[in-house]
């Protein structure tokens, strides 16, 4: 029997840095039974492939907790509760700060001007302890968690720099006569090491805070859903949480209500908002029979429904779940400075034990004192933060301002993909079309003319008893008439033709122009001149008779959607090459391409011939997006570089897009691609900063101006740059949310 490996999602808590995320990964991945894990730091979750067989969630859980992280195993409200353990995680942190900053502050005044005053060093190690191993304790404790099992972190750098300074100074303090035989003054850091701890817990409140906003596109989604629903049963009315709704169950709707899940109008009729899934801002008039969807906005009246998805099979939580999905992959890049980032620490402990060592054989009659202190500012300054934050932020505003606009991405490599895509392929029907057929015009032979209402009465009833595809075009025009009802006899199916009927001893038929030399109809002069201009526009035509002549010729079309041309212009002008490939005829291909000025078509295409196309324009150097709705374009959509499908298409085509656009409008592919442009351009931004930033600071830390004017860093100033390099990374991934629109 083969093995099942299931894929889920965990939240993480615990992390405070990239190098947290590197061993949670290790950890995790370490586990008999694990396949894959992928953590992502930005939205403190990890993707986790595993045997279930040989591994259960809560023995990860152990595994976790024993490096002091945990995961929150319980799939039910797992988001709400991660967030809560954050939101305590973060008060807690907030109480601490104050607190530790409090007592820091007369111990940076004594130790900054005051250093001379009678117990001065007592007094800063009495208010400095406290800050260090009380506020501050979970530095010590996580770092000595990750030390038992050969790991290192951000804690361990904040652990093993402040506690140096901490006992050096503990030494001079109760020994200064140890420097004094020697000639030298017995200088103490308690301010600098109070001092880091301060601006290091202030950089993770910051960085909180910022991070938190990161995620507003989920809390946006999830708000869409209510608490509880009226639910009717044998008993009446009663109120239950959305979690008891069973499929089946009958749903009662009010006025301004959300629709909790999805299903179908059973009594009862209204406009519902369905902004959320179409962008459109106008309500859809809903009928009995007609299917809402979670998350959408009952406007006016009350009507009650049956529930047909719930849970997690609804709309609205697959988006949501797409949407966390994507905010939680990984790009490309961000492998590559996962790598750097577990490699990091270590680097910087071996970088600061060779600037000791430095020191020391260089650095003349202050070696010890200067060395120690180069060291511990190294080790405070090389935080990986701003490092493993770069990539993961800009992804997650990214992905979740595309799902405000209505495009769900899938996974972060689309979305670095995205901006180099030079070649974009579009499916006809349903992709440039609206994928329904609908009458553009009817015209009517002179002699028809005044007997019209009766002959559109006739259509009608004869269209309402066949099954042909373009039946329903009909019927839904001539709904719109109020025509009265006819009661017809001899209904007949005329196979690949179309249907006939008898009304009042008079046989109608409604058919395709082979039937005009089957049954000899004639064609009036007025009516063909007419039929000429329609047969260039490549409309589908049925044409309408009594037993003697034609009497109107219905056209019928897949209406080019509103937006289309639009956004095939735009595409055409930012220097992209569009295609249309279609299983539709050459006259029919011609047509739509003249409509919305595609220069490059192929009509009669199959299903293979597609992804063939793809592959021959990614043989030619192009980066090729492939944009469809149907089962047969899903293997193009496989083989293309970027594939995006239309939310109104097929399951299928959805399931193996890596976009999908909500409301099917293409004017939201240009917005796509521009939204991977300046996300790609953050990402790079905030990569530069992050790589800068340590290139710059870790040898000013080190003393490398030292033997030119004197210059050595401050630990102090070192702690509140690593606090500002990852707040500016954040922030600047945050510009997003305004770029793009």
């Amino acid at each position: 029997m083969a093995t099942t490996i299931k894929t889920q999602n965990f939240p993480v808590t615990g992390m405070t840095c990239a190098g947290c995320a590197v061993s949670v990964e290790s950890m995790l991945a370490a586990q008999e039974g694990v396949q894959q894990a992928e953590v992502n730091y930005a939205n403190q979750s990890v993707k986790l492939s595993f045997n279930p067989e040989q591994v259960k969630p809560q023995d990860l859980q152990k595994a976790l907790q024993s490096v002091g992280y945990d995961i929150i195993i319980d799939e039910e409200n797992a988001q709400e509760k991660q967030e809560e353990v954050q939101q305590q995680a973060y008060q807690k942190l907030k109480y601490n700060f104050i607190l530790a900053a409090i007592l820091t502050i007369p111990v940076v005044v004594i130790g900054m001007f005051l250093m001379d005053m009678p117990y001065a060093n007592e007094l800063m190690l009495v208010l400095s302890t406290p800050v260090l191993f009380f506020y501050g304790r979970s530095f010590f404790i996580n770092a000595y968690k990750q030390a038992k099992h050969g790991k290192a972190n951000m804690d361990s750098l904040v652990a093993l720099s402040t506690g140096i300074a901490y006992i050096f100074s503990v030494f001079n303090t109760f020994n200064p006569h140890f420097w004094h035989q020697r000639g030298l003054h017995p200088h103490v850091y308690f301010e600098a090491a109070a001092v880091v701890i301060v601006f290091i817990m202030l950089g993770k409140l910051l960085e909180g805070r910022a991070k938190s906003s990161t995620s507003t596109a989920i809390k946006k989604l999830m708000g869409l859903q209510p608490k509880t629903v009226i639910r009717l049963g044998a008993s009446g009315e009663e109120e239950v949480p959305i979690s008891q709704v069973q499929v089946g169950d009958l749903i009662l709707i009010r006025s301004g209500e959300k629709i909790p899940v999805d299903g179908r109008l059973a009594e009862g009729n209204s406009f519902v908002d369905e902004s959320m899934i179409s962008g459109e801002p106008i309500a859809v008039a809903k009928q009995t029979g007609d299917t809402v969807f979670a998350g959408t906005i009952n406007q006016k009246g009350s009507f009650k429904f049956t529930a047909e998805k719930v849970g997690q099979d609804t709309l609205l939580a697959q988006i949501i779940k797409l949407v966390q999905d994507a905010q939680g992959s990984k790009a490309p890049v961000q492998k590559l400075v996962d790598k750097i980032a577990g490699i990091f620490v270590p680097v910087v402990m071996l970088i600061a034990l060779l600037t000791f060592a430095i020191w020391m054989l260089f650095g003349g009659e202050h070696a010890f004192t200067q060395g120690l202190m180069a060291m511990v500012t190294v080790l405070v300054i090389a935080c990986p933060c701003a490092l493993g934050l770069a990539t993961p932020t800009a992804i997650m505003v990214g992905i979740g301002k595309g799902a405000e606009q209505g495009i769900l991405i899938k996974d972060a490599e689309a979305l670095e993909a995205g901006h180099q895509v030079n070649a974009i392929i579009l499916d006809k029907t349903g992709t440039i079309t609206a994928g329904h057929p609908q009458v553009q015009q009817v015209l009517w032979a002179k002699a028809a003319l005044h007997k019209v209402a009766t002959y559109e009465a006739v259509l009608l009833a004869i269209e309402q008893q066949s099954e042909h595809p373009l039946a329903e075009a009909i019927i839904s025009h001539l709904k719109q008439k109020t025509l009265a009802a006819v009661q017809l006899s001899q209904f007949n199916s005329l196979t690949g033709l179309g249907v006939e009927a008898v009304f009042e001893q008079e046989t109608y038929t409604a058919a395709s122009h082979k039937i005009l030399k089957l049954k000899n109809l004639a064609i009036a002069d007025d009516l063909q001149q007419q039929l000429l201009a329609l047969k260039e526009q490549a409309y589908t035509l049925v044409y309408f008779a009594n037993s003697k002549e034609v009497l109107a010729v219905v056209a019928i079309a897949d209406e080019v959607k509103a937006g289309s041309k639009e956004a095939i212009q735009q595409l055409q002008q930012q220097g992209i090459s569009v295609y249309m490939l279609t299983g539709d005829n050459e006259q029919t291909a011609r047509a739509i391409a003249q409509q919305t000025g595609i220069t490059h078509y192929q009509a009669d295409v199959l299903p293979a011939d597609k992804a063939a196309f793809v592959e021959k324009l990614q043989q030619e150097g192009k980066v090729v997006a492939m944009i469809g709705d149907g089962i047969n374009d899903s293997h193009a959509l496989a083989q293309a570089n970027v594939s995006i499908a239309m939310g109104k298409g097929s399951d299928i085509a959805i399931d193996v897009a890596k976009i999908t656009l909500v409301s099917s409008d293409l004017r939201l592919i240009p917005k796509a691609l521009q939204l991977s442009s300046q996300t790609v351009k953050t990402i790079r931004q905030n990569l530069f900063w992050a790589f800068i930033y340590n290139l710059i600071g870790i040898p000013l830390a080190a003393g490398i101006l030292y033997p030119f004017n004197g210059f050595l860093l401050n630990p102090m100033l070192a702690g509140a740059a690593m606090a500002l390099s990852s707040v500016s990374v954040v922030t600047n991934s945050l510009r997003l949310k305004f770029l793009t629109s």
